[in-house]
């Protein structure tokens, strides 16, 4: 007959078992849920459990529901709700004391929501239930019914159930934990795809980032904006994108070239003048200033500006009112004022070209639009949209553009920035005879022998060797470098695509991938 100590004994060992089990079922998988009914069931074989459940609180509506079940089916799982304090389980949750009730039957305040007790009428029952903490913080809470005759051990299996409950907590935690780092990347996933991206600008580089953020902050203000950046970065569509985003989007977007305008006329245009004020004004004339109130006035190559005419914009800024030529009326006006430029203004101010309080009236906010060459991610995308552009105003189907096109575009360092390259792109279009947009099609400014695979030559066989060089590239790059595949598109034999590729040192593994 085994002693006191070897019954210990023996439990200890299998409650040792048990939890190992417990660790690895937990450890091994990724879904809560389905994880904790195996646990369930690996402690229904050691206490002899007829019924065990898992109920967690529920942080959004604050109600305690069954998470996981043993010996319940999906009705009975889905009756077990409980309010805070509700019940045993909602007592145990609240004080995070564990409980046990020896037999359900005389206890008042076991509620039975699940409606599983019925069954068993006649056999004494016990109730344990334990707390489920994180940190100190109660969640939910373990619970087991227990058939027996009077003599169960009741703290045991409550130490037990204490150390199996603390194990759930640990998966519950770090579950959670993964869980809210997967809810944030896809809350930040979802601001990134609708971040603020202007409907008049193409681009998704870094840099370009930077600049629709600015516009984005600025946009609903009123705050004077200065566009700095090289000619043909596209200052003008940044100036549209600032107003249309604007409160003010309704009203007029008055754009002023300051740098075309002579000097004899510019404060006309941009102030206005009465009737007589000079040999030619033969009526009164509204300036740029006074068509844009209410909206916004774009001032390009501000550095062009004359001293007078700065002199007079300044008080224009700070007062916001002017006269106009020839007349004594003072009109107030409600304008946003932005402006762009890609003169080195500071430099300027040194020189005493270029008013330093002018200067800080405009710079409030300034906006740098980065040159091509350091947005060269954008390059394709701006190339399609060209592509698609001039391809419908022309009335031409151009389907694509070569892959040989492509390699040139990108090896160019666009001294011209966006507006080059969107010349480039309609001369190319209105060249292509095949639907496609081939490299000989760019200007010569574009070509090299590098990006082609072929020497700078003249004349008609250069011209031929060329075309037929960039078809073969083309061919391989759409065939992933398969060769047999690349003659059935070209439709010669493998053969003379294998001697072409040999004559012009066409490497297959920088394709093939």
């Amino acid at each position: 007959m085994e002693n006191v100590k070897d019954i210990h004994y023996r439990r200890q060992v299998k409650e040792r078992s048990v939890l190992f089990e417990i660790s690895r079922i937990l450890d091994t998988s990724t879904d809560l849920q389905h994880a904790i009914t195996p646990v369930l069931n690996v402690l229904a074989e050691q206490l002899n459990m007829k019924r065990g459940t898992v109920t967690l609180l529920n942080r959004q509506s604050g109600e305690l529901q069954i998470e996981a079940a043993h010996g319940l089916s999906v009705k009975q799982q889905n009756l077990g709700r409980y309010s805070p304090g509700e019940g045993i389980v909602g007592r145990v949750i609240n004080s995070g004391e564990a409980e046990i009730i020896p037999d359900i039957s005389d206890n008042p305040d076991f509620l039975d929501k699940t409606r599983a007790r019925g069954e068993l009428r006649g056999t004494r029952i016990a109730f344990i239930c334990v707390p489920i903490k994180i940190e100190g913080r109660v969640i939910g809470s373990l619970s087991i019914d227990r058939e027996h005759s009077g003599k169960a051990d009741f703290d045991s299996d409550e130490n037990f159930l204490t150390i199996a409950g603390s194990m759930i907590a640990q998966a519950v935690k770090v579950r959670r934990r993964v869980q809210e780092e997967k809810d944030r990347n896809e809350e930040l996933q979802k601001k990134l795809e609708h971040r603020f991206t202007p409907a008049n600008i193409i681009g998704k580089s870094n840099a370009m980032r930077e600049v629709f953020e600015l516009i984005e902050q600025v946009a609903g203000s009123n705050a004077t904006v200065l566009i700095r950046g090289e000619s043909g970065t596209g200052k003008e569509l940044a100036a549209q994108a600032i107003h249309y985003s604007s409160p003010r989007a309704h009203m007029p977007f008055i754009k002023v070239n300051c740098a075309a305008l002579p000097e004899s006329v510019i404060e006309s245009e941009l102030f206005g003048h009465e009737k007589g004020a000079f040999t030619s004004a033969i009526a009164s004339r509204k300036g740029r200033f006074e068509l844009a109130n209410g909206g916004t006035i774009f001032l390009d190559e501000i550095g062009d500006l004359s001293p007078m005419t700065q002199v007079k914009l300044l008080r224009v800024l700070q007062e916001k009112e002017f006269e106009r030529v020839g007349g004594t009326e003072t009109l107030k006006i409600s304008v946003r004022v932005i402006a762009a430029t890609n003169r080195p203004l500071e430099q300027m101010m040194e020189k005493g070209e270029f008013r330093e309080d002018l200067y800080y009236r405009l710079n409030v906010f300034p906006v740098n639009m980065p040159p091509l060459r350091d947005r060269k991610s954008d390059i394709i995308l701006l190339a399609d949209s060209f592509t698609e552009k001039y391809a419908l105003m022309n009335n031409k189907e151009v389907k694509r553009i070569s892959t040989p096109a492509i390699e040139l575009l990108m090896s160019y360092h666009w001294p011209g920035n966006v507006r080059e390259l969107e010349n480039c792109i309609e001369r190319a279009v209105l060249l292509a005879f095949d639907g496609v947009i081939h490299g000989h099609l760019l200007p010569p400014s574009l070509q090299s022998a590098e990006s082609t695979g072929s020497t700078v030559v003249t004349g008609l066989s250069a011209a031929l060797e060329r075309l037929e060089n960039e078809m073969l590239i083309d061919a391989l790059k759409s065939s992933r470098g398969n060769m047999a595949a690349a003659a059935r598109m070209l439709d010669i034999t493998e053969r003379k695509m294998g001697l072409r590729v040999a004559k012009y040192g066409i490497k297959l593994k920088k394709y093939s991938n």
